[in-house]
């Protein structure tokens, strides 16, 4: 079965979140033929960098792959990792490669008939719980008003995407003490102030601190933070392949990995960073806030292969969704059809095509 077309679609799809609108959602999917007549969908991370990120897969990786066979995955995928480091081995290159990863094992998947959970080794379970990943708000009254809607919601976790002690505190008492809260700040501090940070947000008994530090490499500064604060440190939604996250487990420096199958390279990288936290006792909460090809990828991994994680679920309200019935309130079925499970829908994908 060999490949025949690679084609980037980019969608731009309005969205607002407590009140406020925002620039458009961005989508890159990545829609892969076969001379079998199957049809492949993947996504390569893209918010903020649409046209860079189509521009590399139609550029960069559709000419490697056109007329390559399809089924061996892990051979092709470094034979273009070989082709593409000259340009830069992370970042944009390695989204590109991960949409395209991600269509190739829909295919196989389907040209097997079965999910991808089944060709990832079965479904541990039928739904995923999902988190509330609220957007950035600032004010604690605003903060606490969503922490609010979101449990009403039936959300048993979320996390926030604040930078001040004041607005976390207001998400820690709307939560009470059990209920578990987690912090990303977005490599936001350098490494004197999240020091001096962490020992305030210390009393909020996060689950754990996201990315504390730029540059997000400093990998001495992270495991310092998590020592000082006795937080856990949790990274890696901008790592790409499994030697970033090799290092990461190397310096000891978190208590929670965070592939993005967008961005580290597909599943089949993802697969790697699930072997090597297996076997070194960290833990896995993927960062997946995302509603394409990705999102369904996302779920099948944690219902086959992370069954405890819960899925990260973007807080917001987007005008239109790909995927209908897909995410509940506070759960997301995993899809049952072959391949990934689902199609996107054609109307959407016609209407806020860029």
């Amino acid at each position: 079965m060999m490949i025949t077309g690679v084609e980037p679609i980019t969608l731009a799809i309005p969205f607002s979140y407590g009140g406020a609108a925002r620039a458009p959602l961005d989508f890159c999917l990545v829609r892969v033929e076969t001379d079998a007549g199957i049809v492949g969908w993947g996504e390569a991370f893209s918010y903020h960098c649409r046209s860079a990120v189509a521009a590399a897969v139609r550029d960069m990786i559709a000419p490697l792959v056109v007329g390559q066979y399809a089924g061996d995955i892990a051979q092709l995928h470094v034979a273009i990792q070989k082709k593409l480091h000259i340009f830069g081995r992370f970042g944009i290159t390695a989204f590109a490669l991960s949409g395209l990863d991600i269509a190739l094992w829909h295919i196989a998947a389907t040209a097997r008939n079965i999910s991808l959970c089944n060709l990832l080794g079965g479904a541990k379970r039928s739904t995923v719980p999902c988190y509330a990943s609220l957007l950035r708000y600032a004010e604690p009254k605003r903060v606490a008003r969503h922490c609010a809607r979101a449990l009403e919601e039936g959300y048993g976790a979320i996390k926030l995407h604040e930078v001040s002690e004041p607005a976390v505190a207001a998400a820690r008492e709307v939560l009470g003490a059990e209920l578990p809260l987690m912090l990303d700040v977005n490599c936001e501090w350098a490494l004197p102030q999240a020091l001096e940070v962490g020992q305030a947000l210390k009393r909020h008994r996060l689950t754990w601190l996201e990315e504390p530090l730029f540059p997000p490499e400093d990998l001495a500064g992270m495991r310092a933070v998590g020592e000082a604060s006795g937080i856990d440190i949790a990274s890696g939604e901008n790592f790409c392949f499994a030697t970033q996250f090799a290092a990461l487990i190397q310096a000891r420096a978190v208590r929670y990995l965070q592939p993005s199958v967008t961005k580290v390279g597909g599943i089949t990288e993802f697969s790697k960073v699930l072997q090597l936290a297996g076997a070194s006792g960290v833990r896995i909460a993927p960062h997946s806030p995302y509603f394409g090809p990705g999102a369904l990828a996302t779920l099948h991994i944690l219902a086959a292969l992370v069954p405890e994680a819960r899925f990260e679920y973007y807080y917001l309200s987007a005008e239109a969704t790909l995927y209908p019935g897909l995410f509940g309130k506070s759960e997301a079925k995993i899809p049952d059809g072959i391949g990934l499970g689902l199609e996107p829908d054609a109307a959407v994908l016609e209407r806020y095509r860029a």
